[in-house]
């Protein structure tokens, strides 16, 4: 688990993400290469367990039922085809299958024991798991743990006080609760947040403040870039360039500097120069394979040719010295009642209200 270091205030963040470039990269590489291997790169493959129909309106996601983006929806998978896509992430050398099911929050019901069931299937393979479900209680968390589950991912998005601005249904305070019960349950957690959604300079920095805060900080960051989906909200939005990108992984590095950075979503929109200054600036880990849940995501075998120009090797599992088992459950790992409760903000957002008006309306003329 990653131990907090400095404390940082808002001023030092917002000073250090001014930093000019090339000094911030320099920085950031220092970092880098004291804290972590700069030539290892986790390579991890992110399969969508269930697609669609998610019940959130946050404006940038197209798997939102209220939204018309053309995403199918599709029930869980089967164990079989999620042991296939673990077997083919390991020949492309992923060392980690993340599974990310289109839900609000997780249920004490059958779809939660199928879950279980593939967390288990995928570390018999000598693999880490990472689930990403939404919400969930401690002892759910405790039960993923006693499958063998190495992480959980649940991301802030942003900060505390844009949240608003893009999501309504439900709050900040949740996510960070959520968080909460992963670390209880002593799972590494994942978090970290999209950029190019319109929010400011200071809404990154604040986001960052608060990952750096956790006690102990998060064991691994994405930074995702904003891909703008057709139907969502946010379609309108363009693409953030390659240098805001840069700046964003080089003080992510130096504000949690043990934590491993991960170059997430938006690298289709990244050339190979671009990806190797994030690696520089102290990106360690990718997503390999076609797609990121259902946005496109740059080809396996490019990836593996822009390793090899860059003298990168991919990350072996467990290297990290966590290393968790399959247990036997031996006592009632079932929810409170109390616990599944997750709170509802009650505030409009124009936008999303706009998009789901014309969501219904498209698919009504599609009937």
């Amino acid at each position: 688990m990653v131990a907090n270091k400095k404390v940082w205030t808002l001023e030092e963040v917002h000073e250090l993400y001014n930093t000019p470039l090339l000094e911030l990269v320099y920085r950031a590489a220092t970092v880098h290469r004291q804290h972590h291997n700069p030539r290892e790169v986790q390579i991890s493959t992110l399969v969508s367990i269930k697609t669609g129909g998610c019940p959130e309106d946050c404006a940038y996601c197209p798997q939102a039922a209220r939204y018309a983006t053309g995403v199918e929806n599709n029930d869980l998978l089967s164990v079989e085809t999620v042991r296939s896509a673990a077997m083919q992430a390991q020949a492309i050398g992923a060392s980690r299958l993340c599974m990310g099911a289109a839900w609000r929050n997780v249920k004490d019901d059958e779809d939660f024991d199928h879950v279980v069931e593939l967390v288990k299937t995928v570390r018999e393979l000598d693999m880490e798991v990472c689930c990403t479900l939404g919400m969930l209680s401690e002892n759910q968390a405790k039960r993923l743990a006693k499958a063998g589950l190495y992480a959980y991912n649940h991301n802030l998005d942003t900060s505390e006080e844009y949240y608003d601005d893009i999501i309504s249904t439900r709050s900040y305070d949740d996510r960070l609760k959520t968080l909460s019960n992963v670390r209880k349950a002593n799972l590494t957690v994942c978090s970290g947040g999209i950029i190019g959604m319109g929010e400011s300079v200071e809404d990154r920095c604040k986001m960052l403040l608060t990952l750096a805060g956790l006690s102990p900080q998060p064991d691994s960051v994405p930074i995702n870039a904003l891909v703008a989906v057709e139907g969502t909200p946010m379609e309108h939005l363009k693409p953030i360039g390659i240098w805001e990108m840069v700046r964003m992984v080089a003080v992510t590095r130096i504000v949690m500097p043990d934590t491993v950075v991960r170059l997430s979503a938006g690298r289709t929109e990244m050339s190979q120069e671009g990806q190797a200054l994030c690696f520089l600036a102290g990106a360690g880990s990718i997503f390999a394979g076609d797609k990121l849940l259902t946005t496109p995501n740059p080809d396996a075998y490019e990836d593996m040719d822009m390793f090899k120009e860059l003298g990168l090797i991919p990350k072996k599992p467990f290297t990290d010295g966590f290393v968790p088992q399959i247990e036997e459950i031996n006592e009632d790992l079932s929810s409170n009642p109390d616990d599944l409760r997750w709170s509802r903000p009650g505030h409009t957002i124009e936008a999303n209200v706009q998009y789901t008006k014309l969501g219904k309306e498209k698919r009504k003329a599609q009937e």
